[in-house]
């Protein structure tokens, strides 16, 4: 993770619905843990919800970790989203509003990008995809 160190990470089996909820509810209690606000702990949720819903769409079954990390003045939120599904084969396209394959309006990926500090994405055909996404709040001094 560069040049910030990740602290206690939480996993969260994504296989339903159900586990959709949980994660977003473990990320806005890790938010609120942090530090951060409720509209920014709101975020950080649909944030998750778009990833993890990705992930049942299209692979199936994945797993969403969170953790809160450090680089320097800032404290932030991470959050990993990894399956081994299809993969992506156009991610920037994918990262496109209202690109979609699956009929949907095609805001997932791009919404949580805007959502979110940092976002990257790596995927390869065949074997998965791994979206890591940050959220950061200056600490106070």
């Amino acid at each position: 993770m560069d040049a910030s160190s990740v602290a206690d990470q939480l996993r969260v089996e994504i296989a339903s619905d159900v586990d959709v909820v949980q994660a977003r509810q473990h990320g806005r209690e890790l938010a609120a843990g942090a530090g951060f606000s409720t509209g920014d702990q709101t975020v950080i949720a649909a944030a998750i919800s778009e990833v993890a819903r990705n992930i049942l769409m299209y692979a199936k079954r994945g797993e969403i970790s969170l953790g809160v990390v450090a680089n320097g003045d800032q404290q932030g939120v991470v959050i990993v989203a990894r399956d081994q599904g299809p993969g992506i084969p156009d991610v920037s396209r994918a990262l496109q509003d209202g690109y979609s394959t699956s009929g949907g309006l095609g805001l997932g990926l791009p919404g949580a990008r805007r959502l979110m500090d940092d976002f990257d994405i790596a995927s390869v055909v065949g074997q998965g995809t791994t979206v890591t996404m940050r959220k950061w709040r200056r600490l106070p001094s």
